[in-house]
């Protein structure tokens, strides 16, 4: 597949079908993540995969979405706030930044792969770190459900350019 036709049909799954996805699909499309650049080349994320059905129900509890439950994997990025790169005029970390530009790269990879995934950011993070022993210094940034689709892609809606691109400085609409 091309870039741009799977950037243009990746979105949110939220209907898997129960088939299992291969682990060559999962090593391919953690691949891409690991490729993925981040501040000073420094490399924060944790990738925690879980298939096994028993470690699936127990992740399934940090995030309460029906379709949720039907994944046949799960990833879980985090990010190590002790290895991200800071930057020294106002300390920003760049864990965050790091760990999504991974997952973008895990999306559209597996997009790609004809694997739908869905970009989770509104799950229990405490009870996430105690279910997979988190050490402090390790954040659980999102998880990624993965899948084959029931689904079709829907229509996205965007904003114009107008609404978003500035040239030369910022202008107000």
């Amino acid at each position: 597949m091309e870039l741009d036709k799977a950037i243009r049909n990746r979105y949110s799954v939220r209907s898997f079908t129960s088939e299992k996805v291969d682990r060559n699909i999962i090593l391919e499309i953690l691949e891409a993540a690991r490729m993925a650049p981040s501040a000073v080349n420094y490399q924060p994320w944790h990738f925690i995969v879980i298939t096994d059905p028993d470690k699936l129900a127990d992740i399934y509890e940090v995030y309460h979405r029906a379709w949720f439950r039907e994944a046949p994997a799960c990833i879980v990025v985090c990010s190590d706030h002790s290895q991200s790169w800071k930057r020294k005029t106002d300390g920003k970390d760049f864990a965050d930044v790091d760990a999504a530009i991974a997952i973008d790269h895990l999306v559209l990879k597996a997009t790609d792969l004809g694997i739908g995934t869905c970009w989770v950011c509104n799950f229990d993070v405490e009870m996430t770190r105690k279910k997979l022993q988190l050490p402090e210094n390790i954040e659980p940034i999102a998880l990624i459900p993965l899948g084959y689709t029931t689904s079709e892609a829907p229509l996205k809606s965007r904003k114009s350019f107008s609404e978003m691109v500035h040239w030369e400085k910022f202008t107000s609409l």
